[in-house]
């Protein structure tokens, strides 16, 4: 058991049956009345931000996890798999565990962050962006760059993103894994 003390930013605590992460924390002490600590908190398990005000002192239960790196193998009916950088033992995951799973491609290092008493998968983490082939995009006419148009393209991967009209198949992009959203065209 730890207390309102031991708080810090990524500090993984249990919390309502679920497991939190804190974003945000605060000390505060009021000229009149205790001292309390206002918290943001984000759920590790459904993504979900609470915010939460605890009285000074108070005891929490820190949830010790281990963050490991793995590599993607391949998606199919059981789930989409991967396996340990280090052990080279493989999982699967759920698909809604999986924040894009559409942008995933074979060969990707992710991280996955597991409880470390019971070595359950909590969240798995994709990198900050990602470079894919695009396969098939319409042909953007010559001089039409004017305005701010964005057309549909598949990447190898089968997902869709909104890109610029002069991107082309083949070309190579890079996209934020967070938004799903184009960031550039990378040189091959």
């Amino acid at each position: 058991m730890a207390s309102t003390a031991d708080i810090r930013n990524g500090l993984c605590i249990e919390y309502n049956n679920d497991i939190y992460a804190i974003v945000e924390f605060q000390h505060v002490k009021p000229g009149k009345g205790a001292a309390f600590v206002r918290t943001k908190m984000k759920s590790v398990t459904n993504g979900r931000v609470l915010e939460n005000t605890f009285p000074s002192g108070h005891k929490i239960d820190i949830v010790r996890v281990e963050r490991r790196k793995f590599q993607f193998l391949y998606p199919d009916e059981t789930g989409y798999h991967f396996m340990d950088n280090e052990t080279f033992e493989q999982i699967a995951m759920e698909k809604d565990m999986i924040s894009r799973p559409e942008l995933l491609k074979e060969g990707t290092e992710v991280e996955i962050m597991f409880h470390a008493e019971k070595d359950i998968p909590l969240t798995l983490d994709l990198p900050a962006n990602i470079a894919l082939k695009v396969t098939y995009t319409e042909p953007g006419m010559k001089g039409d760059t004017a305005t701010n148009t964005y057309k549909p393209a598949t990447v190898e991967t089968g997902a869709e993103v909104k890109v610029p009209l002069f991107v082309n198949e083949g070309d190579l992009i890079r996209i934020d894994t967070s938004t799903g959203a184009y960031m550039e065209r990378v040189k091959q």
